[in-house]
């Protein structure tokens, strides 16, 4: 049971990253590049100046990469803590002398409820789209 609800977290905040990727970083990159190009075309700008306008245009998007990169990580982190805790728990159960089939059960809902707590996480995520869109 706690593996399908697993997948089903996977499969959601891969769902979210795939919008924020057409929704957000692609339509960056479809001004960034433009923007790059005039850097290049400015024939009155010194090589560095060149390089510097570039970097300037890449980094909205890398403000936006990181900051996805972060919130995945934050939310990976939440569910790693959660599952060590189970698991944690699961082997107080067996050193107390529970059977194995009662310690899985007991491991399944713990990490059912877990996994539960921490789906908030990723509806909060995805408004924070809004906060890409403004970076840019």
């Amino acid at each position: 049971m706690a593996e399908l609800q697993q997948l089903w977290v996977q499969e959601m905040v891969d769902s979210m990253v795939k919008s924020l990727e057409r929704e957000s970083i692609q339509k960056m990159q479809s001004l960034m590049f433009p923007w790059s190009t005039s850097c290049c075309e400015d024939s009155q700008a010194s090589m560095q100046q060149v390089h510097q306008c570039i970097q300037h245009s890449h980094v909205p998007l890398a403000q936006v990469q990181a900051l996805v990169t972060s919130n995945l990580e934050k939310f990976q982190d939440c569910q790693a803590w959660c599952t060590i805790h189970c698991n944690d728990k699961t082997k107080d159960s067996i050193d107390a002398g529970s059977k194995e089939l009662q310690v899985k059960r007991q491991l399944d809902c713990r990490v059912t409820k877990c996994i539960d707590d921490h789906m908030h996480l990723i509806p909060t995520m995805t408004k924070k789209k809004e906060a890409l869109l403004s970076i840019g």
